[in-house]
């Protein structure tokens, strides 16, 4: 008699998912112990800004993360993923100054710098929590009492560390360069945070009049307010047209100043500057504005002007008309004087590549500043030289030349910026005056400074704040308590890997690389796995203003169509109209709740190494199905333990005579189980996430759920007669054995990837008293060999082809999918006949057939006909079954169809660029679709043919109120 199940029948993620992770955490099992004598595995996970949710991007890297620590724990291991969250300068400012600007009207200045900080501090404490909070809810098994901020004391203390030391090394310096300005806020930006984008513009043709009177020199530019700041026109020092002007003047058009003409030659990217080639060979030169123009200043000795002010507006020495106009205010000015004095030439659409940035979306504005930099080449040498020696690998491994390239051409890096939320530098500037002067002192400490060093002046300390990205440099050993010599540095630093987005591989995978060498004299970590870029289905970048994001959230927990339009007007995006009718189109009603571990395994499936994963709802369903398909299998399996011992199947078990006398099916499941087991600790061992998500997939729901599970049922339903029959008992015991191993390794096995519904069900199985508490410090399945059994694999994967084969034939030939027809086995060997012998029932409830078993026959006309290996003939009688004509037709429309299929897939694999850029598993998913494609158009063809050279009975129309 069956018993109720512990599971109830359906799965509710919402009361599972809190109840464990409260469990786990309440148990301190995310915790490591720096003083355990095992080996450690460490991992650091990249700290979520705090300027907001954890978005897709997130959930998947840190989801690879958690399966990496989960996996490694249960294999013994030492496991420490050190959480924490980033003080994200710019990200903050813009952010709160937006806020202020809508609910005051004030800007940061207004409020003043402590005023600012405060909100900031509170605005870090509302919305850092909140991101921990879903880190808890994804399942990621963080170590939470080590969680870091990067601007706490520690941090703080370890930036002005490293600060002061490689300002003493001479690796920090202050000085005065071209610079990325953001005039929204206020700050020097880098090159890496800085996005060029190809805009519609002009190019305006300016006449510059020689002073002699001897004619005009006419320049071409994108950018006419800046002439404003001209001082010069270059020429190529061997362009005959202008050898005859080099050294004379002209004049300024707008300014009354007078200018030269100079002949350079600077080479840049192998191409030399002026380009004599380009519009009239003649180009202006703004030093103050213009990095290329800066470098021509710097080779010709011209002066440098700057006449635009940090807020973006005109400013002296400029003519007075124009001070205080903004860029396009002043370039409408200029254009509009220059055409009014007859120095304005041909004017043409022209395509700008226009510097914007990241973060406010602003044109960079080119300026000439002081700033603080570290000399990025010394520190880069040390860490190509690591990843040459192969101390630390990238995976995939395309991007080691990337990293590699970049840091053999790095340039300087510029850590000031001109904010206020972040670690304000160390430096205090001398105001005192001495006999000689000012002292102009700089003044480098690790603690705050009351007078100069070196007159005892007083001193003020610089404004400014350091990029970001200095204090991440250090993360990975700074959260170890560096620079002090703990044991946790001890023992977890190097971490063993580091899992990030290829996005940040110069901002900061490259920095750790520079820091950690040079402050720790090792590696950071042994690996750097770089995710894949999460895409809509379509594979369009995700975007609020298209309408089209998926947040982790929603999909966890789910979003009526009213919440997700509702957002809408709280963000107010650009033409939210249009937003809120993709979101309509993208989402329809909503998103239902999918539960967290639907999610973490389709990002795991999904992520098979390639630049891209198309992520939809759909596909968090199907994953949804897969977790329901498992707790449904789980509920009816402890549905059907009563009278299970556990410790008396493992006794059994233990002996070669007790494994021994198992039936083909569970000595079939045990060794496809171990085969599996194998699989996925490879995969995981090269980072291969869909590989080991994927062969679970496949045991699960093709091997266990629709196989075993269904050969199980006749022995599990059978209990009336088992008292009168010993054997039935013992092979329902048996049975029952191998279905609750072959789950509660399955749990093991799924555990780091679906860690709620693999520890729920685990909780619920029998197992022996001695195993832990929790499924997660369990040990995770190790391969055995013993349990390797080729021959039971052999007779399953021939009853599974039988009962494929005889679906295909049915579907070849369109028979209906309700109607069992009758079918010969045609069998000429001892061995595969006992073995359909034996499983013909399973065969004909699987394949809604009628099976003969003979070991020949006769040919029969109209019978459809498929070979299964070399031993059996598949022979399927079609007469009465189909319309031949109909069926005719349709096969050869499926036969243009298939053929072009596969013309298309060839086309894929005969193209180099395909096989050279596709990420090896998309070029293996094309050559198994050829094969498999390739199969079913034989199948067509044979088919085909049958119904063209012999005569089939067609199935007759049923007359006129014949089933009344």
């Amino acid at each position: 008699m069956s018993t109720s199940s512990a599971l109830p029948k359906q799965y509710d993620p919402s009361e599972v998912e809190q109840r464990w992770i409260r469990f786990w955490i309440e148990n301190g099992f995310f915790h490591a112990d720096e003083a355990s004598p095992t080996v450690p595995y460490s991992i650091t996970l990249p700290p979520p800004n705090v300027t907001g949710s954890l978005h897709i991007g997130h959930a998947l890297g840190s989801t690879m993360q958690d399966i990496l620590i989960r996996w490694n724990r249960m294999k013994g291991s030492n496991a420490m993923w050190m959480p924490g969250t980033d003080h994200a300068s710019i990200a903050v400012h813009v952010l709160l100054e937006k806020d202020l600007a809508r609910r005051e009207h004030k800007t940061r200045f207004d409020l003043g710098r402590e005023e600012f900080l405060r909100r900031a501090w509170e605005w870090k404490q509302r919305s850092g929590n909140r991101i921990s909070e879903q880190e808890k809810l994804m399942g990621f098994s963080l170590d939470w009492p080590r969680e870091r901020f990067t601007m706490d004391d520690k941090s703080n203390r370890a930036v002005r560390e490293a600060f002061v030391r490689l300002y003493e090394e001479g690796l920090i310096f202050r000085a005065k360069r071209m610079i990325n300005w953001d005039t929204a806020s206020e700050t020097v930006v880098s090159d890496l945070e800085v996005d060029t984008v190809n805009e519609n513009g002009s190019l305006w043709e300016i006449k510059y009049p020689l002073v002699d009177g001897g004619g005009e020199s006419v320049v071409a530019t994108t950018r006419p307010e800046t002439m404003l700041g001209d001082t010069a026109v270059a020429v190529h020092k061997d362009d005959a047209r202008y050898k005859h002007l080099h050294g004379k003047l002209v004049e300024l058009p707008l300014t009354g100043r007078q200018i030269p003409i100079v002949g350079l030659e600077i080479m840049r990217e192998g191409k030399p500057w002026p380009d004599a080639s380009f519009g009239s060979g003649a180009v202006k030169v703004t030093p103050g504005h213009d990095p290329n123009d800066y470098e021509a200043s710097q080779v010709a000795n011209l002066p440098i002007l700057q006449i635009i002010d940090p807020k973006g507006k005109i400013c002296a020495p400029a003519p007075q008309k124009y001070i205080g106009l903004t860029v396009e205010q002043a370039r409408k000015a200029v254009v509009a004087d220059l055409e009014a004095g007859g120095f304005l030439g041909e004017v043409k659409p022209y395509v700008v590549p226009r510097g914007r940035s990241q973060r406010s979306g602003v044109v960079i504005e080119p300026m000439l500043m002081d700033q603080w930099w570290v000399k990025a080449a010394p520190l880069a040498a040390k860490a190509v030289t690591a990843v040459e020696q192969g101390k630390t690998k990238f995976i995939p491994e395309h991007h080691t030349k990337v990293f590699m390239h970049w840091m053999t051409n790095i340039q300087d890096w510029c850590i000031s910026r001109q904010l206020w939320w972040g670690h304000r530098i160390p430096a205090w500037y001398c105001e005192g005056v001495g006999a000689t002067g000012k002292c102009n002192h700089i003044t480098v400490s690790r603690t705050e400074v009351t007078a100069c060093e070196k007159c005892q002046g007083t001193v003020r300390q610089d404004e400014d704040i350091l990029d970001t990205w200095f204090s991440s440099a250090l993360w990975p050993f700074s959260t170890l308590g560096w620079p002090d010599k703990t044991r946790e540095l001890a023992t977890f630093y190097p971490n063993n890997v580091l899992v990030t987005g290829p996005d940040i591989i110069f901002f900061w995978v490259a920095r750790m690389m520079m820091f950690g060498l040079h402050f720790m004299g090792k590696v950071p970590f042994r690996t750097v796995y770089l995710t894949s870029i999460v895409t809509d289905e379509h594979g369009k970048k995700m975007s609020k203003t298209k309408g089209n994001v998926l947040d982790p959230l929603d999909l966890i927990q789910g979003a009526t169509i009213d919440k997700l339009l509702e957002r809408v007007d709280i963000e107010k995006p650009p033409d939210p109209d249009n937003v809120k009718k993709a979101i309509k189109k993208n989402f329809g009603k909503g998103i239902e709740p999918m539960g967290t571990d639907a999610l973490r395994f389709t990002l795991a499936l999904k992520n098979t190494g390639s630049p891209q994963i198309k992520l939809s709802v759909d596909t968090v369903r199907d994953n949804r199905n897969f977790i329901n398909k498992l707790w449904n299998s789980a509920r009816f399996a402890l549905m059907n333990l009563d009278g299970y011992d556990p410790e008396r199947f493992e006794a059994q078990l233990a002996t070669k005579v007790g494994r021994s006398a198992l039936a083909m099916p569970e000595r079939w499941i045990l060794s496809r189980l171990q085969k599996v087991v194998a699989e996925v600790d490879t995969a995981l061992e090269g980072f291969r996430f869909s590989e080991a998500a994927g062969a679970i997939y496949h045991f699960v729901w093709d091997e266990l759920c629709d196989w075993y599970i269904e050969l199980a049922k006749p022995h599990l339903h059978q209990t009336a007669d088992l008292v009168q029959d010993p054997a039935k008992a013992t092979m329902r015991h048996v049975v029952q054995g191998v279905l609750t191993t072959a789950l509660e390794t399955t749990m093991r096995l799924l555990h780091p990837f679906a860690p709620f519904v693999t520890e729920e069900i685990w909780q619920q199985l029998p197992k022996p008293p001695q195993l832990p508490g929790s499924l997660m410090i369990t040990v995770f399945p190790r391969p055995d060999a013993i349990w390797i059994d080729a021959s039971a694999e052999a007779e399953m994967q021939l009853v599974q082809d039988v009962v494929g084969t005889s679906r295909m034939l049915r579907a070849t030939y369109n028979v209906p999918p309700a109607q069992s027809i009758g079918i010969e086995l045609r069998v000429s060997a001892e061995a595969p006949r006992t073995v359909l012998t034996n499983f013909k029932s399973a065969i004909d409830l699987r394949a809604k057939v009628k099976s003969t078993i003979v070991t020949s026959g006769a040919p029969l006309p109209g019978a459809a006909k498929a070979l299964v290996g070399s031993d059996v003939e598949i022979v399927m009688p079609l007469g009465g079954l189909i319309d031949v004509p109909t069926e005719k037709a349709r096969i050869a429309k499926d036969i243009g169809v298939t053929e072009k299929e596969i013309g298309s897939l060839q086309g894929k694999l005969d193209n180099p660029n395909f096989i050279a850029k596709a990420d090896k598993d998309a070029v293996a998913d094309v050559r198994n679709r050829v094969v498999s494609e390739g199969t079913r158009l034989q199948f067509l063809k044979d088919a085909f043919e049958m119904l063209q050279t012999q005569t089939v009975e067609s199935k007759q129309p049923k007359p006129p109120g014949a089933d009344e």
